[in-house]
């Protein structure tokens, strides 16, 4: 029988914030942490974004400062650190769905943005913090805000902060936590750097593991195009972006650069699009995911860091015009589609020099992904997955960032001299199938 919200005993306040979004039944992450979270265990949980992990650490953060008046300002007696500013939002808008009747005083503290309405908001008392880890070190040292009454620190998506150099700074934010705080850490892998910081800062944790490959692998189609070069690479998402099924995509680029210039190229197309990335200020960024989120935009192209976060139910489509280097984050990127019970078709480009990438993804998930070509569009060196760069490097000479001439990978260059490839059997059978071409517009030269 399947767990229910009332099973955990909470608060009467959250319960009613609870029944109020007319949820029931935990998700399994949700399931496994409120309760021993609440019991006041340290917890190292692996799960993803789509899992229900924000709620499975706000419920348990919010039933312990329930009835609590908050302490001076700029005293929190929670601090989640989120690598984005995205992701941040996302739990902000969670202590407020779940403490909607508890009155709770949630600050976001993010960098990019102006410190005077920060001051302002730390200038009274403050339950909850929401911080990125460079702008909170900042109010850190200014004095704004003191971690000396922390009961509750929570790291979400450490795997990405890690990723983004932020382990120094986490460690001197856990420094001026009191001792006998309650950690709780959440990532979508666990490595030996993860491990390490892990031990540093939980004491005897709960683990917890959520599996999410299972869900992506039924309610996601995944498939791959082989590409030749970046003319052949585009022409293909022309002619993809043609397709009716297709409700809302998110295309990810390697670069912000890229994601700009591939944008700009996918509107003058005749398709509304927009480009999202980090190099945009925090309003550009929150309007753009607005009009993507009501429609006003069918396309977004997309990093993966201004990405990660992005919780949006009717995503149809996940593009991954440069195919990410490493299989944790094409998990997280098709995990933006197929989304609160929908179905999502998840496409990626890969050339001959993607071939490595494309062998550690695929063992990752546990399955080949079956190679689509469109009649018209076909490459002119199908890929024979049992072939490599005789080199032995795999992506080291990758080619094709949009912005560059030649090249058909996802970054660097060198694919437009041609390489002679050693004839090999193909040691899986590759599932191809054939697509009738429509017409679609021949792409201009935006180089």
């Amino acid at each position: 029988m399947s767990a229910s919200f009332k099973d955990f005993n909470l608060s009467p306040s959250i319960m009613k914030a609870i029944d109020k979004c007319g949820y029931d039944t935990p998700t399994p992450v949700q399931e496994q942490a409120i309760p021993k979270a609440i019991s006041g265990h340290d917890i190292i949980a692996t799960a993803q974004t789509g899992t229900g992990k924000t709620a499975a650490f706000t419920i348990p953060a919010l039933e312990r400062i329930n009835g609590s008046a908050p302490l001076r300002k700029g005293r929190p007696r929670v601090l989640v650190l989120a690598p984005t500013r995205e992701l941040a939002d996302q739990v902000k808008q969670a202590t407020r769905t779940y403490g909607l009747y508890m009155g709770v005083k949630c600050v976001v503290i993010l960098g990019g943005v102006p410190y005077g309405g920060q001051m302002k908001a730390l200038s009274r008392p403050v339950d909850i913090i929401v911080a990125t880890p460079g702008r909170l070190l900042d109010h850190l040292d200014r004095g704004t805000i003191n971690l000396e009454n922390l009961e509750v620190l929570i790291l979400d998506e450490a795997d990405r902060m890690l990723d983004m150099g932020f382990k120094e700074d986490v460690e001197k934010i856990a420094a001026a936590t009191p001792g006998d705080r309650q950690t709780m850490l959440f990532t979508a892998t666990i490595d030996r750097s993860m491990i390490k910081l892990a031990s540093k800062l939980l004491k005897d944790p709960e683990r917890i593991k959520v599996d999410p490959e299972k869900k992506n692998e039924v309610k996601i189609e995944q498939r791959l195009h082989v590409t030749d070069n970046l003319d052949h690479k585009t022409r293909l998402l022309m002619h993809l972006l043609g397709e009716k099924n297709i409700k809302k995509a998110i295309i990810f680029s390697a670069t912000k650069k890229d994601a700009d210039l591939l944008a700009r190229h996918i509107i003058v197309s005749g398709h509304r699009a927009s480009a999202l990335h980090g190099d945009m200020n925090q309003a550009a960024r929150n309007r753009t995911i607005g009009r993507f989120r009501r429609g006003a935009i069918k396309i977004l192209v997309a990093t993966d860091v201004a990405a990660r976060g992005i919780d949006i139910s009717d995503v149809s489509h996940v593009i991954n015009f440069d195919i990410p280097k490493y299989p944790e984050d094409y998990v997280h990127r098709i995990g933006r589609t197929g989304r609160a019970g929908a179905s999502g078709t998840a496409i990626s480009f890969v050339s001959h020099g993607d071939i490595v990438f494309l062998r550690r993804i695929e063992n990752y998930i546990g399955r080949a992904l079956p190679q689509h070509v469109i009649e018209g569009l076909e490459p002119l060196r199908p890929l024979s997955l049992s072939q490599g760069p005789r080199n032995g490097r795999g992506g080291q000479n990758r080619g094709g960032n949009f912005s560059r001439r030649g090249s058909g990978g996802a970054s660097g260059s060198g694919y437009g001299k041609e390489r002679k490839w050693g004839r090999a059997k193909t040691k899986r059978k590759v599932e191809v199938i054939y697509a009738k071409k429509k017409s679609s517009p021949q792409p201009s030269r935006i180089y």
